[in-house]
């Protein structure tokens, strides 16, 4: 699972979610993409699965990028704790994704299989997500 390497000052606010993506809403390296169209946090554990699950459906046939990265700590006290003494232990990393957001890219493969692919990824992840192609997104930019 991915998270970073340098924990030192590691609890974190958990700040607001408002508004759109302001920078990784278009394809930079992939013909496709998998684009969040809802605000949300996104763990560790559920890039992993929806990479896993991309990688064993293209069956070694291109490359995924994954444009997001679970950076922000979240903290979490023990069950049965009473109130007090402080905020409690890192527990897991999230990333924080907007509206807007380019999660996953691939490149080398062809439309129906990137397609199905990231139906398959999408289901693992706790937003609704849209799939979009390099054509869809220069369109839309432009």
């Amino acid at each position: 699972m991915l998270q970073p390497k340098r924990t030192k000052y590691r609890k974190a606010h958990r700040g607001k979610m408002r508004g759109t993506a302001h920078a990784g809403f278009t394809l930079h390296e992939g013909d496709y993409g998998l684009k969040a169209m809802e605000s949300e946090w996104i763990t560790s554990r559920q890039i992993e699965a929806a990479r896993k699950t991309i990688a064993h459906s293209i069956k070694r046939g291109g490359n995924i990028v994954i444009r997001i990265y679970p950076d922000k700590p979240v903290t979490s006290r023990p069950l049965e704790t009473r109130m007090g003494g402080g905020k409690g232990a890192v527990d897991h990393y999230i990333a924080v994704v907007k509206r807007g957001r380019i999660l996953f890219e691939l490149i080398g493969v062809d439309e129906a299989t990137a397609k199905e692919a990231m139906r398959l990824a999408a289901a693992k992840l706790p937003i609704k997500t849209k799939f979009v192609t390099r054509h869809e997104v220069t369109v839309a930019a432009s």
